[in-house]
């Protein structure tokens, strides 16, 4: 840091920072191939559509069913509300995938037994031999990406994740984004 500078390189943005986008960039800057947020929405969504491709159509399964699905397979015994908290997607999506997914048996809805007000959604016996089923058929799409790169470079990207994770969930506890 510089005797310059007011902050430290990694602070994260203050809601001021965000007052007026326009101080930091011209439109005409954007450069849409190399904006973090479009390339990690692109490469997301290929390989979601990828993987979609493996599953959907065998099981009736759309991409939010299955992170629905994925979510509850690691983590039962969760709300709707903890669904969005954990997957970060919108609550209309999470609650049509929930529907979806009772309709076709894959999952439970039942009485939290230690607070009776809150419903809570676990994977039925058929969704959880569905579960089954998919994770090693998308564990190897995720072999085969990650195998385009070395082991320090698989160190290194993981790291970087969690620190822009960390730093994307700083905004929210701020209330900077939902």
């Amino acid at each position: 840091m510089t005797t310059t500078d007011k902050t430290p390189r990694d602070a994260a943005p203050t809601e001021g920072d965000f007052a007026n986008p326009m101080d930091a960039v011209r439109p005409d800057d954007l450069r849409l191939e190399k904006f973090l947020p479009y390339r990690l929405s692109v490469l997301s969504n290929r390989v979601s559509n990828a993987i979609a491709h493996a599953y959907g159509a065998r099981f009736d399964l759309t991409i939010p069913a299955w992170r629905v699905m994925a979510i509850l397979g690691r983590f039962p015994n969760l709300s709707a509300a903890d669904l969005v908290e954990q997957t970060a997607m919108d609550k209309v999506a999470i609650s049509r995938a929930v529907s979806i997914l009772i309709r076709n048996d894959y999952i439970t809805r039942s009485e939290d037994l230690a607070d009776r007000r809150r419903q809570v959604l676990n994977l039925s016996d058929l969704g959880r031999d569905v579960y089954e089923r998919i994770v090693p058929l998308a564990q190897q799409y995720e072999n085969d990406l990650m195998g385009s790169l070395s082991a320090e470079e698989r160190g290194q990207l993981d790291n970087i994740i969690e620190k822009l994770m960390a730093r994307a969930q700083d905004w929210v506890n701020r209330g900077l984004i939902d």
